[in-house]
């Protein structure tokens, strides 16, 4: 390996059709960290990303909403900055794919491959919503796996197995966006020939081979490996890369109406981002330009030493670690590095649900004064190398940001810097600790991504510190007349400080920053990390650097929104209500639900706990004061229909999702009798009543 390395690196592109959420947040931190790493080493890193503008998600978006999807994604993604700002991520470039790099680059590594023999075109089945008018796109299209016979799963892909199929091998499929049968009707596709023994024999050796930057990590963590092997047993199918029209993306060349599947062209943003951030040259538009250069994208992308890193969550690994590289590969083009792939982010053990009060809302996060390094230490001190689950356990939050940032790490310098006469450091020596050691470890760990381990190190060495601390008792030293020899130990212990705050510095950079200027030492990297600051080295003034978490921030970040609060209960009638528009009830988005599942509820004589499904992949819990008129057994399997926009209800027993619409009169004491609504059999969960 060269002295300096030469890094590409992206994060996955998110969806133009919606804000940050924090598992965008995570996968940035993740990445930002690696990065800032690396420069520390002096290595040339370009850190891109952009949006993934492309996709009839988007097109049906911008249509509901009434604007064109170049508005809509531009709208999105002017918001971006203030997330990327706000936790210190600092990408060189971001870019869309949407673009003129894009669209360049996507028709050539097409003409490429075509030119290669790889496409292939074929006259398929494909499914047509005949009540929306269009031929549907395989995330537009649900029902059972065929593989593990999970329900409400989408055209293309399993959520649960992680399977990939095509929409015509699901069972029992419907629209997912009018509830309608579909219809098969012919169309002319092109298909990447995934299945070809050449590109079949080049991801076998790909999937498993080490990267070939001299670390001797593998491109893929052993369990993706080993997952791609399974994939190699079950049999590689061509892959569908086109769309008709009307589809939001680039078009097919010379094929008018047929348009790229927005997988094709997604993936190929990282290099349209890169090749916008090189023609910029010097003029940097965007937010940060940390790496400049002068060469050219075409020179950099065909020096042998470059290195491409992907940063990826697990649901995507299948179009990262199969199609990617084997559109490069056989486009002439330079394949990934590695593919670092990392779990989902979980709270308190549960998905990630805004309704049910366990989702965090990173623009919440910050507006509520959070410091975004405490968020950037937490998520840290639980990632790893491996492909797990991230957890976000609000208590364990507030105990970890502040035993270790403030009770360990800042409380080092604000003590020990009172005993060190006007700043000056004088000479002294940590026998028992090691920090040439320290740093050495810090710097593997940080480079295999085993971020957890390298902060219970750093801690560790932090504990130490102060136990030195404490053991010399400074204080007692001085009220002695031992001046000299508390400032040798208090000198030692903001050497040690300076060492700490240099592994800490991908971590925190701005903590990192504000300690560098209260050290007044030159910006710390890994060839300075474990050098003393010596003899006679003047430091500043302490100023507090770091607040604790306050747990009534936690509390506010988690509250509900006053809508969701419990609606007044309004006395009922037996005559009509007021008018209303067809617009006001369009407004009520009734739907389907089949009850899987009914409870008593402890403690009410009155609710019943229902998990119901509305052809969501996932249930909502519903609270409903039918008890008197059901028993919970009766209900099960039963379809229902429920109000399916209304606002989350905390109430004394839990978080309802919604409303279940059940018949009675007003007074039910002089008319009793409540009766759940029950659509005819035929009706699917997810079906929207009109």
């Amino acid at each position: 390996m060269s002295s300096q390395r030469k890094l590409f690196v992206t994060t996955a592109l998110p969806y133009a059709n919606g804000k940050f959420h924090i598992g965008h947040i995570m996968e940035y931190i993740q990445a930002d960290i690696w990065v800032r790493h690396q420069r520390m080493q002096g290595h040339m890193v370009h850190f891109v990303g952009a949006d993934d503008a492309h996709g009839a998600p988007i097109m049906i978006a911008a249509e509901n909403a009434g604007v064109s999807p170049q508005e809509f994604v531009g709208a999105i993604a002017a918001g971006r900055k203030q997330y990327l700002d706000g936790f210190h991520i600092q990408f060189d470039n971001w870019h869309s794919t949407d673009s003129a790099e894009n669209t360049e680059l996507a028709q050539g590594i097409y003409q490429q491959l075509k030119t290669n023999g790889l496409i292939a075109t074929r006259t398929i089945e494909q499914f047509y919503d005949p009540v929306k008018g269009m031929f549907l796109p395989d995330r537009y299209i649900k029902g059972e796996c065929p593989t593990c016979h999970a329900k409400d799963q989408y055209g293309d892909a399993c959520e649960v197995c992680s399977s990939v199929y095509s929409p015509t091998q699901l069972i029992n499929p419907y629209s997912a966006l009018t509830g309608a049968t579909p219809e098969l009707r012919s169309s002319d596709h092109f298909f990447f020939k995934l299945s070809d023994p050449q590109v079949v024999e080049f991801l076998k050796t790909w999937t498993q081979d080490k990267n070939a930057d001299g670390t001797g990590l593998p491109r893929l963590q052993p369990e993706m490996a080993k997952k791609a092997s399974e994939w190699f047993e079950a049999g590689m199918a061509d892959w569908d890369i086109s769309r008709d029209a009307p589809y939001f993306g680039i078009e097919i060349p010379d094929a008018p109406g047929k348009y790229f599947y927005v997988w094709l062209d997604a993936p190929i943003g990282y290099l349209a981002s890169l090749k916008n951030h090189f023609d910029k040259g010097q003029a940097r538009e965007h937010w940060h330009a940390p790496s400049r250069t002068s060469a050219s994208f075409d020179d950099f992308l065909a020096d042998p030493g470059v290195e491409q890193v992907h940063f990826i969550g697990k649901d995507i690994v299948y179009f990262h670690t199969l199609f990617w590289p084997a559109m490069l590969k056989f486009s002439g083009r330079k394949t990934p590095s590695q593919v670092n792939v990392h779990g989902f982010i979980t709270v308190s053990g549960e998905k990630m649900s805004k309704s049910r009060g366990t989702g965090i809302d990173p623009l919440k996060y910050l507006s509520l004064g959070m410091n975004p390094e405490w968020l950037r230490y937490y998520i840290a001190a639980k990632l790893n190398g491996k492909v797990e689950d991230v957890d976000f356990n609000p208590d364990d939050f507030v105990a970890r940001v502040n035993a270790d940032l403030i009770g360990k790490y800042v409380n080092i310098a604000s003590r020990a810097v009172k005993f060190v006469p006007g700043g000056k450091l004088v000479a002294g020596e940590f026998a028992q600790l090691k920090p040439v050691q320290l740093v050495e470890s810090i710097k593997h760990l940080l480079e295999t991504r085993e971020y957890g381990k390298a902060l219970r190190e750093i801690m560790a060495f932090a504990d130490e510190v102060n136990l030195r601390f404490d053991s010399a008792a400074p204080w007692k030293l001085a009220k002695e007349g031992k001046g000299a020899q508390a400032a040798q130990v208090c000198s030692e212990c903001l050497e040690m400080f300076k060492v700490l705050t240099a592994c800490l510095k991908p971590v925190l950079p701005e903590l990192a920053k504000q300690a560098e200027a209260f050290l007044q030492c030159a910006p710390l990297d890994w060839s300075n990390a474990a050098l003393p600051l010596g003899e006679g080295h003047q430091v500043g003034d302490y100023k507090h650097l770091m607040q604790r978490v306050d747990v009534k921030q936690i509390d506010a970040l988690f509250e509900l929104p006053p809508e969701a609060a419990p609606a007044k209960q309004v006395p009922g009638g037996e005559e009509l209500a007021p008018t209303i528009s067809i617009d006001d009830f369009a407004k009520i988005d009734l739907r389907i639900a089949r009850i899987v599942n009914c409870e008593s509820v402890e403690g009410s004589t009155k609710l019943l706990r229902l998990t119901l499904d509305v052809g969501e992949g996932q249930t909502r819990n519903v609270f409903s004061g039918i008890a008197s008129a059901y028993k919970p057994e009766d209900l099960v399997g039963k379809l229902t229909v429920m109000v399916a926009n209304l606002a989350p209800r905390k109430m004394k027993f839990g978080i309802s999702e919604g409303m279940v619409l059940a018949a009675g009169h007003a007074d039910e004491k002089a008319q009793p009798g409540i009766y759940i609504l029950n659509p005819w059999p035929g009706a699917q969960p997810g079906m929207r009543v009109r």
